[in-house]
């Protein structure tokens, strides 16, 4: 990847391993699903729920319909992705 394709700032390998990210199962849509979840951020108040973690989801920040980071085939929950 270039330089003139980063987004962000390049971090450190250290930093990378700060960022806690596990498989989580999703119950409340048609049909479960799992999904890639950041699970050590600073919890938020959203739409008047404590949230401790955040989706990881594929083209949002491009302006596309989103589609969820997702494991190939089913894995236990809290799954570490490293």
């Amino acid at each position: 990847m270039s330089q003139k394709t980063l987004v962000k700032a390049i971090i450190s390998l250290g930093d990378l391993e700060k960022v806690g990210i596990r498989v989580g199962t999703i119950e409340k849509v048609e049909e479960g699903k799992q999904a890639l979840f950041v699970v050590n951020l600073e919890p938020k108040s959203m739409m008047g729920e404590e949230s401790e973690g955040m989706l990881f989801d594929i083209g949002h920040a491009d302006g596309l319909v989103p589609v969820l980071a997702m494991p190939e085939k089913p894995v236990p929950a809290g799954t570490r992705a490293e």
